[in-house]
């Protein structure tokens, strides 16, 4: 480094020149290093859900897991500032991100599975994160420009429910999305807000790549007959109405819930099950959404 430059190593944060840096200058710094970062991965996808309550970090979760168990280099971004739960569902707490000269280590859930979280920086679970707009977009930008994250195949971001400041300020910082998952339930009302997920994704320049639609029946452990607690086919129904793919369904599974309290996924257990079988044909669905999307690109340019 020569004397009175810049180290581009370094975030400006940790930069001893930084005070003889403009604001400007400061901004354009983080803005090639965000573009550095990002350029070593391959394909960045947002999970998203229009309402609270309907699975869609479970589902990211098993996602995110899923193409790491298949080879695939990847990393998950827990980008619920206020509600970070991806920690607890990896079985990562206690753990806590680094910091180096270069920038932020993320914590490794297994060989080839990289994740980071506001909760793998907090030291009290119980503390509440009060957050403003600007904060977020500080904080999100971050966690893209200054975590090494290496070269992944795939970043899942996980997004808060709703259309609001965090999946905006991916979309801005990253520019080239692939796509967008949106999780629902069978019920209407969950239904109607991830309808609103589709038409915000679409004015926020953001492909589709699918509704996933989660609790979509139960199998009886007495018959094996499905008992379909919440309805069962709404989420494909508004995947053609409104002209997006039905990546598919996810039945309702009790050992969804103790994988995921136990910190483990459900796609990592070697026992069989109908839950199971669903992630990893939603997995296939992925990839395979991704392929099609690629290859309607290259006749477009063509």
């Amino acid at each position: 480094m020569d004397k009175g430059k810049c180290d581009e190593r370094k975030p400006c944060a940790s930069c001893e020149l930084a005070s003889a840096c403009s604001d400007k200058e400061k901004d354009g710094h983080e803005q090639e290093r965000l573009q550095q970062k990002l350029f070593h991965i391959k394909h960045k996808i947002m999970v998203m859900s229009g309402k609270g309550g309907v699975g869609k970090s479970t589902v990211a979760v098993n996602l995110a897991a899923g193409l790491a168990l298949q080879g695939y280099q990847v990393g998950i971004l827990d980008a619920d500032l206020h509600g970070p739960d991806v920690p607890r569902m990896l079985g990562l707490e206690g753990q806590y991100l680094t910091g180096r000269v270069d920038g932020v280590e993320p914590v490794e859930v297994f060989r080839g599975f990289k994740a980071v979280s506001m909760a793998l920086l907090a030291h009290d679970p119980d503390k509440a994160i009060i957050w403003r707009g600007p904060l977020k977009h500080s904080a999100i930008k971050q966690f893209l420009g200054d975590v090494n994250w290496g070269d992944l195949d795939f970043l899942l971001i996980d997004l808060p429910p709703g259309t609001g400041d965090e999946p905006l300020s991916v979309a801005r910082l990253i520019k080239d999305v692939d796509g967008a998952i949106i999780v629902t339930t069978p019920q209407d009302v969950a239904l109607l807000d991830s309808r609103k997920a589709v038409n915000f994704s679409s004015l926020i320049e953001v492909p589709v790549l699918g509704i996933v639609e989660n609790m979509g029946g139960m199998s009886c452990p007495h018959c094996g007959g499905i008992i379909d607690l919440f309805k069962v086919g709404g989420g494909e129904q508004a995947a053609r109405e409104l002209g997006v793919s039905f990546l598919g369904r996810i039945p309702i599974d009790p050992q969804v819930v103790v994988k995921c309290d136990s910190g483990e996924p459900l796609v990592t257990d070697p026992t069989e099950s109908v839950a199971k079988t669903s992630f990893v044909k939603l997995v296939q669905g992925v990839l395979d959404r991704l392929a099609s999307s690629s290859k309607e690109m290259a006749r477009t340019n063509h």
